[in-house]
């Protein structure tokens, strides 16, 4: 599965990053590693969308901080019936802001027609597993709530995530799939999720040292998320446990060669082929971990999120 060279727009990118010499998420604090992460992705707000707006829901654990992005389509009356994304961003359940998000919220928004709905669920290891997952569910729940409001189409609302966001995407939909109280997503829009607890698998050995994410910071994200080793064999924190992934919305599920993730990815996409679950795997072998995040830099990333954004399109 993986390529001989890394993709050289994405490798000059990387060396951009990481010549300033930052550490590994592992050899720092929780709070060096989310000032870090703030400041390596967030940045200026591109591209442009019609309206931006900060605003909370009442959540099962306290407020959660959404922003809702809408572009020209999506604006004009609530009857407008557009599309929607309920996104969750990356960071291993640790790491990540709304801010640090923003980028790849605007891009989806604009190449896929969608108003996008970006979630600042509550953070590990202050708040461990299962917290995310309630919050994810519950912010799926009040965007169909408020789906007049918001201006979509209530049987078009979807869920979308990168890294550990693709996990509580997941999570939300195993949540609707087992309770008829919580509203079904239409489509599921995982980008390089986390979906395995073994750290050796092939991917996990051929990338242990990155680039951009390693082996042993996953590690560290499951320490810090998971309240005991317990918590490893349920299917709401890890989707490979899962007794079965059939009866599950339509997903796009992308991998990177050059990633540890990879593997744990491949094999999501495969029991989604296999157990009944229409699925779209998208591979790129030349490309590594949160490589979408970089699109306005790496062609490649900029093609495989357009394409993301097609699929948003076409099933949503």
């Amino acid at each position: 599965m993986r390529a001989d060279e890394l993709d050289p727009d994405l490798a000059a990118a990387i060396d951009e990053i990481e010549t300033p010499g930052p550490p590994a998420w592992s050899d720092l604090s929780v709070e060096a590693a989310r000032g870090l992460e703030d400041d390596l992705f967030s940045g200026p707000p591109e591209p442009p969308v019609a309206d931006v707006r900060d605003i909370a829901f009442d959540g099962p654990h306290g407020e959660v901080p959404v922003r809702v992005y809408r572009p020209e389509a999506a604006l004009g009356e609530p009857t407008a019936g557009s599309r929607a994304l309920v996104h969750f961003h990356g960071g291993g359940w640790t790491l990540g802001t709304l801010d640090s998000v923003d980028g790849i919220c605007r891009e989806l928004a604009v190449r896929a027609d969608a108003a996008v709905v970006s979630v600042d669920y509550r953070l590990a290891p202050e708040h461990p597993f299962p917290v995310a997952v309630d919050e994810a569910a519950a912010a799926v729940e009040w965007t169909a709530e408020t789906a007049d409001a918001l201006g979509v189409d209530l049987g078009r609302i979807g869920v979308s995530g990168t890294s550990a966001g693709g996990a509580l995407a997941v999570a939300a939909s195993f949540r609707a799939r087992e309770s008829a109280d919580h509203p079904a997503p239409a489509g599921q829009f995982l980008l390089y999720p986390i979906a395995g607890h073994d750290f050796e698998t092939d991917s996990y050995r051929e990338n242990a040292d990155g680039p951009l994410l390693t082996r042993d910071d996953m590690r560290w994200f499951y320490e810090r998320y998971l309240r005991s080793p317990v918590d490893a064999a349920n299917p709401y924190a890890v989707p490979l446990r899962a007794a079965d992934l059939c009866d599950l919305p339509p997903a796009t599920v992308v991998t990177a060669g050059f990633d540890p993730l990879r593997d744990d990815g491949v094999a999501l996409a495969e029991r989604f082929e296999r157990e009944g679950t229409p699925v779209r795997h998208r591979h790129y072998p030349a490309m590594a971990h949160g490589f979408c995040s970089l699109a306005d830099r790496v062609p490649t990333a900029e093609a495989a999120l357009s394409a993301v954004a097609e699929d948003v399109r076409e099933r949503l």
